[in-house]
C-alpha cells in the first residue's frame, strides 16, 4: 500500500492498514486538526504527520518561515493539536480498540541535525499528555510516545515504513 502527502509516498507492507486522515473525509476540517497518516498495526497505531517546506513549489520565504517555527517551537503547538484532534476523533469513532498510539512527524528538512530533531522530539512529548496524573486513575495512555524524525532518520530507523519523494 502506497500513502501520498504532495510528492512524498510512504510504503508499507502488504496487509497494513493505512488510510490518509487529513482529507475531505474526515469532514470536521473547519473546527479539528488531523495527522496525515494513520496506520494501524496489529498492536499498535502509527499517528504520522508529514511536514515537507522543501515541496517542489515553497518559496524560500515559506521555508526560512517553516525553519524558524521549527526551532523556536512554534511548530510545536500546531503538532499538538494535529495529535489531540486526530486522537479524539478517533476516540469518538470508537476505532482505537486500547491500542498504543506513537505520534510520529517527518519534518523534511536536509539540514536538520540529530541535536534538533532530538530537542523537538523532547518539546513535543511535554507538550503531549504522555505521562498520566500521578492519581493513577487513568486506565491508558493517550499517548504512547512521540518522535521527530527527518527523512533519512525515519526510513533507517523504520525501514519498513519507507517515505520517497516522487516526481508530481
Amino acid at each position: 500500500m502506497i500513502l501520498r502527502e504532495r510528492n512524498l509516498e510512504l510504503t508499507l507492507p502488504p496487509g497494513v492498514k493505512a488510510w490518509k486522515f487529513d482529507d475531505d473525509t474526515h469532514g470536521l476540517s473547519h473546527c479539528m486538526k488531523a495527522v496525515d497518516f494513520i496506520v494501524e498495526l496489529a498492536d499498535r497505531f502509527l499517528f504520522i504527520e508529514i511536514k515537507d517546506p522543501e515541496y517542489s513549489s515553497a518559496t524560500s520565504r515559506v521555508q526560512q518561515k517553516f525553519i524558524q517555527d521549527f526551532q523556536s517551537g512554534r511548530l510545536d503547538e500546531d503538532l499538538k493539536y494535529k495529535y489531540r484532534d486526530s486522537f479524539l476523533y478517533q476516540w469518538a469513532c470508537g476505532s482505537l480498540n486500547d491500542k498504543p498510539i506513537y505520534y510520529f512527524v517527518v519534518v523534511v528538512l536536509s539540514n536538520l541535525t540529530e541535536a534538533d530533531l532530538l530537542a523537538r522530539t523532547e518539546a513535543l512529548r511535554r507538550q503531549l499528555p504522555q505521562q498520566g496524573p500521578s492519581s493513577g486513575v487513568r486506565r491508558r495512555r493517550i499517548v504512547e510516545d512521540c518522535a521527530v524524525f527527518n527523512l533519512q532518520t525515519w526510513n533507517s530507523k523504520l525501514p519498513q515504513y519507507q517515505i520517497r519523494r516522487v516526481r508530481s
